[in-house]
């Protein structure tokens, strides 16, 4: 009799480490994607954020100065007309980028839609395979 170990067994254990290995191949391939769909979506809230405080700057300084330039013109005729048409002026604007910023909140895309949409499809992968 000799001392042979079954082949089957041998196999086997080959097998399972090549699927952990190919699982740990998708989790970190998975995890890298995350991780940089992470980063950008940081990126970009933080060029957002500093491109909307510049602009509010300039816009609220730029209103201010027509405001008291328009005031000052009209001081003696319409003064009180003048400073009635632009509050509704601003408070209009004003109401038009609240209502856009609510419709962008409303339709920005999912922050992890690359990532989710590549776990879809290896775990549908996974079920055919099965």
């Amino acid at each position: 009799m000799t001392n042979q170990t079954p082949v089957g067994g041998k196999g086997l254990l080959e097998s399972l480490t090549a699927l952990a290995a190919t699982l740990i191949s998708i989790a970190h391939t998975r995890l890298d994607l995350l991780s940089s769909d992470l980063e950008e979506e940081r990126e970009h809230l933080l060029s957002l954020q500093v491109l909307i405080l510049v602009a509010l700057f300039c816009l609220g300084v730029g209103v201010v100065l027509v405001t008291i330039l328009l005031v000052v013109a009209f001081w003696d005729t319409h003064r009180i007309l003048v400073l009635g048409l632009l509050a509704g002026l601003f408070l209009a604007a004003g109401l038009a980028a609240w209502l856009f910023a609510m419709h962008k909140a409303r339709t920005k895309p999912r922050v992890f839609a690359a990532s989710l949409s590549e776990l879809l499809k290896d775990r549908q992968q996974l079920v055919s395979g099965l």
